[in-house]
Order: C-alpha cells, then sequence, then structure tokens
C-alpha cells in the first residue's frame, strides 16, 4: 500500500507540481489549499508525512502546525515544512513547535522526494 502524504499548501500549481514528482516516486497524494481545512484532513485521511507552508490565508502554517502537534490523532504525523520563508527564525519556531523538517522553497524536486524518502522510506 502506497505512504500518504497530504500537502497543506495555498498556491495549487506548487501543490501539482510536487504532487506529479511523488506520485512519480509511488506515494498517495493529497492536499489542501489553507490550514484549517488541512488540519481536518489529516484527522481524517492520516496521512504519513505532511508537507506544510507557512504562509496561507485564515490559519498560517506555525498555527496549524501547532495544532496539528497538539492533537493526539496527529502529533505523531512527520510534518516537513516548504516555505519561501528563509529566515532562520522561522526554521527556529518551526523546529521548537515539532516540525520534522524545513525546506526553503522553491525547493528541487529531487530534494522534497529525499526528504519525504528520509521520514517513509
Amino acid at each position: 500500500m502506497a505512504k500518504k502524504i497530504l500537502i497543506i499548501d495555498d498556491e495549487p500549481d506548487f501543490i501539482d507540481a510536487v504532487r506529479m514528482r511523488l506520485e512519480a516516486n509511488g506515494y498517495e497524494v493529497i492536499s489542501s489549499t489553507d490550514g484549517q481545512n488541512g488540519i481536518e484532513k489529516a484527522k481524517k485521511e492520516k496521512p504519513n508525512l505532511i508537507l506544510l507552508d507557512l504562509v496561507m490565508p485564515r490559519l498560517n502554517g506555525i498555527e496549524a502546525l501547532a495544532m496539528l502537534k497538539s492533537d493526539l490523532r496527529t502529533a505523531n504525523i512527520p510534518v516537513v515544512i516548504l516555505t519561501a520563508k528563509a529566515e532562520s527564525e522561522y526554521a527556529l519556531d518551526a523546529g521548537r513547535l515539532g516540525a520534522s523538517d524545513y525546506l526553503v522553497k522553491p525547493p528541487s524536486m529531487q530534494k522534497v522526494v529525499e526528504t519525504v524518502k528520509k521520514y517513509l522510506g
């Protein structure tokens, strides 16, 4: 059975690019374009890994990460931050809140796949 990855990002073109690359590597991909909906999908779908953007409307990635890590249903899912925010304080905040990794956009698709494989095998 394919490992399931949830992408939470407000850029549909970015989601599509990552989805194509991950599906080509045998992963099942689901997505959400906002943090609140992404949290609901994570609870319902139980993905093996979450790729999370920080800059989104309604609920930003830091808020979403805090909520995911504080809910027993989603606390143990590895979360990889994928964001244009290269400033170190964002990476530190994400790390303190329990993010597994931090990639700055635009990452190479090879780097995305390598990072996913690091956590999912």
